[in-house]
This record gives C-alpha cells, structure tokens and sequence, in this order.
C-alpha cells in the first residue's frame, strides 16, 4: 500500500470540493472521500483555507467547504504537473 504526499491529500480535497459545485461539501463527506483521520483533515482544511484555496461557511454550527478559484487554478496546475512528471516516470 502506497503512502500519499501531502500534495496528493490537497489534490484529493481539492477534488472533491469542486465535485461538489457550489453547494459546497460537508465535513463528513469530505472524510470519506479523502480517507483521513478527522484530526489530519483539520489540520489539511486549516491550511487550505489559509492559502484561499477553499472557503469555509459555517451555518447552524455545521462547516461546508467550497472551492475558490484559486483552489480551481492549483488543481489544474497540479493535474497539468502531474500528467507530466509521469510521462517521464516520475511520481509526486
């Protein structure tokens, strides 16, 4: 079983929020989908909303998370990145 980078865990967030659309996705959701601990996703959205990467809404004391496009370009980017350091073999 292979490990996953940090950078593979932001992708994997950063996914899923945009999956989502504008209704934003829930926190339990987003445990799911990215297969962390609730103490690792934390520290992962404190980050992420940090950098302006997704926005965090909070209404009736639920957290709901929505990409930015900030978040949009990162992914891209990374996807783009990604896609060719595996053409020459390399993993991120």
């Amino acid at each position: 079983m292979a490990y996953r980078t940090s950078m593979q865990i932001v992708a994997d967030l950063l996914d899923a929020a945009q999956q989502s659309g504008q209704e934003g996705i829930k926190t339990t959701a987003l445990l799911t989908k990215a297969n962390l601990s609730h103490s690792r996703l934390s520290k992962f959205l404190e980050n992420l909303t940090g950098a302006g990467l997704i926005n965090k809404i909070e209404f009736d004391g639920r957290n709901t998370f929505v990409i930015t496009s900030k978040g949009r370009q990162y992914l891209d980017s990374y996807v783009n990145f990604s896609g060719i350091a595996e053409s020459f073999g390399l993993e991120l």
